[in-house]
């Protein structure tokens, strides 16, 4: 964004943008959103979800990036220690070319239509090696969990995800409703006003959070986070 996007609001006000709008301004330019498709459907119910929202984060002035991970074949953690001593996974995939991307942004929308009661294996497996593997901090970086189904199923395939969020020091955006929309097909889902509704709203608060808590960091720095403690009982009492 130019210096001369600020002049109309100044000149209105009598006077020059000053120091702290353009710090704003830079920041809200800079903020970034990674969205994750967990269906290996790249057009469906999931990813009507998240392009609503992409829309939303576009107009608030935040970048955004949506990538299909659903259709890509993403085997789980095998626990070989490997991203212990090497800051990366030891599967050379999809996982580690998201990793960096998920360092340099500010919030993660996690995607995925509901299988079983749950969300899809495969972003599951993504999400495991994505979180354990990467050892940047993830603190306050904003988290949003997003669900698809025909009808059951949402809420405990949403409460799954939201928990990669939960362990990390990631503050959850909430919306209107349970971040969740309905159908069969990408055209149920154009149906589905509410949830729809629910998508934009989400944007809205997510992209608020992000925005504030740049200016809260700059003012107050982030909060201090403890971590001596780990709950372990090798002496077997």
């Amino acid at each position: 964004m130019s210096q001369a996007a600020f002049e109309p609001k100044a000149r209105k006000r009598g006077g020059t943008a000053n120091a702290t709008e353009c710090r704003r301004s830079k920041k809200e330019e800079d903020s970034m959103v990674l969205l994750l498709n967990g269906s290996p459907n790249a057009n469906g119910c999931t990813a009507t979800a998240l392009n609503e929202m992409a829309a939303v984060f576009r107009e608030e002035g935040i970048e955004t990036e949506l990538i299909q991970v659903g259709n890509k074949d993403i085997r789980g953690c095998v626990s070989c220690g490997f991203c212990g001593k090497n800051g990366k996974c030891v599967i050379n995939d999809l996982v580690n070319e998201v990793a960096g991307k998920f360092e340099a942004a500010d919030g993660l929308v996690v995607g995925s239509p509901v299988y079983y009661g749950s969300p899809n294996g495969t972003i599951l497996s993504f999400m495991d090696r994505l979180f354990y593997s990467t050892s940047f901090s993830k603190h306050m970086k904003v988290g949003a969990a997003v669900v698809s189904c025909r009808r059951g199923g949402n809420t405990a395939s949403f409460d799954v995800l939201n928990k990669y969020f939960t362990i990390s020091g990631m503050p959850v955006a909430s919306s209107t409703y349970w971040n969740q929309v309905h159908g069969f097909t990408a055209e149920d889902v154009k149906k589905d006003l509410e949830g729809l509704q629910t998508m934009r709203n989400l944007a809205r608060n997510m992209a608020f959070m992000i925005k504030a808590f740049a200016d809260a960091k700059e003012k107050y720095g982030l909060p201090t986070v403890e971590r001596k403690s780990f709950t372990s009982f090798p002496d077997g009492k």
